[in-house]
């Protein structure tokens, strides 16, 4: 979620791990290579954001409780067309946490912006 390495250096090792060690997905294969797209979201600091603050389609969160922690892209919360609450109860879930949990003071609500840049 911050920078460690210049702008390319980070997209070209973060592709290369989506592409062959995202546990999500089989590994990308050579004959899908053809048919895939690309989408860069560079992301803006994070700062610490009252949920009531949250606005849907410009943030995106980040939630830590502990040693959990989700984040998700500002755009996500657009594609699904989910509402504040909604895209709060979501990264709750990411991070492994119940829906709601973004009330409870020891949830640690932060914000970001992204520059999304994509191609097919």
């Amino acid at each position: 979620m911050e920078a460690q390495a210049p702008l390319l250096e980070t997209v070209a090792r973060v592709a290369v791990m989506a592409a062959t060690a995202d546990g999500r997905f089989d590994p990308v294969t050579a004959g899908e290579l053809a048919g895939l797209g690309l989408e860069v979201s560079v992301l803006g600091p994070l700062f610490e954001v009252r949920p009531q603050e949250v606005e849907v389609g410009r943030h995106g969160l980040l939630l830590r409780s502990g040693e959990r922690h989700g984040v998700l892209l500002p755009q996500v919360a657009l594609e699904h067309g989910w509402e504040r609450e909604t895209f709060l109860d979501r990264a709750c879930g990411k991070a492994g946490l119940p829906a709601g949990a973004w009330r409870q003071p020891e949830v640690q609500v932060l914000a970001f912006t992204a520059e999304v840049f994509s191609e097919e």
